[in-house]
């Protein structure tokens, strides 16, 4: 399995993973990319899988389909480009030799999935969308923040080893974010400066590391007490509400969508 970043917009990844002859594509919200990297690599995109129905995830998708004739998976609740073929938690299917299986992460939006690679080598793969970033989360639109809460929980309960593919190259601004949480964090000051260098050669930073992330990420770590003692400090938080696991991680959802 050959795993490819291929950029998009300012700051979009749409990840294509192949095997030198066949290939599959997430997230294309501008087919233009996509068709350049099939070209380039000599490979024919048989599957086109969607995690949520924001326009820069869905754009390219109908003239990907309709030029290649690749089959669409996408989630059950949301308005995908049709003909799609709906998935929805719990379902799996194999694509180029791979099991995906889906989760449901509702928060970002509605309906939105999340796609599982549990057996690739030489790690499990995640293609989550907007619900995870690296040392971030996506912002809460159409869910709750209990949903929201609960999603990452379940994204955090896979393998250590997993390989993240967030679809939006944000993790700069996200370990800003976090260091002003934690900032005596040193696995995160490790990490942020790691990123900075790659960040300054041009390097993605994705995919991220989940094990590291749960070491790093304060939306990870919204039950740590470090963290908690800051959303509590910085939001005024109450007692009572310093307990409830779900006013502490929307208080700190809050705190970032403020944060300059």
């Amino acid at each position: 399995m050959k795993l490819i970043a291929l950029p998009a917009f300012s700051d979009n990844y749409l990840w294509l993973w192949h095997d030198d002859q066949l290939a599959v594509v997430v997230d294309p919200g501008d087919a233009a990319p996509v068709v350049q990297a099939l070209a380039q690599n000599g490979l024919k995109l048989t599957a086109i899988l969607v995690t949520h129905h924001h326009a820069d995830h869905v754009g390219g998708v109908r003239e990907l389909h309709l030029t290649t004739g690749a089959q669409v998976y996408g989630p059950a609740g949301e308005d995908v480009p049709a003909p799609f073929t709906p998935v929805m938690h719990g379902d799996a299917f194999e694509v180029l030799g791979q099991t995906v299986q889906v989760l449901d992460v509702p928060g970002h939006t509605a309906g939105h999935v999340a796609y599982v690679l549990p057996n690739a080598t030489p790690s499990p793969v995640l293609f989550c969308g907007d619900t995870l970033f690296s040392g971030g989360c996506g912002r809460i639109f159409e869910g709750t923040p209990a949903q929201m809460l609960a999603s990452l929980d379940l994204l955090a309960s896979l393998p250590a080893s997993t390989r993240v593919c967030c679809a939006h190259e944000y993790t700069l601004s996200n370990l800003r974010f976090a260091l002003a949480v934690e900032p005596s964090n040193t696995d995160l000051q490790t990490y942020a400066a790691h990123c900075q260098q790659l960040r300054a050669q041009g390097v993605p930073t994705l995919p991220a590391q989940l094990g590291l992330e749960l070491q790093i990420n304060p939306f990870l770590r919204a039950r740590h007490p470090h963290v908690r003692h800051a959303v509590a400090q910085h939001a005024g938080l109450s007692a009572l509400e310093q307990t409830d696991d779900v006013a502490v991680f929307a208080a700190l959802r809050e705190w970032k969508n403020d944060f300059k």
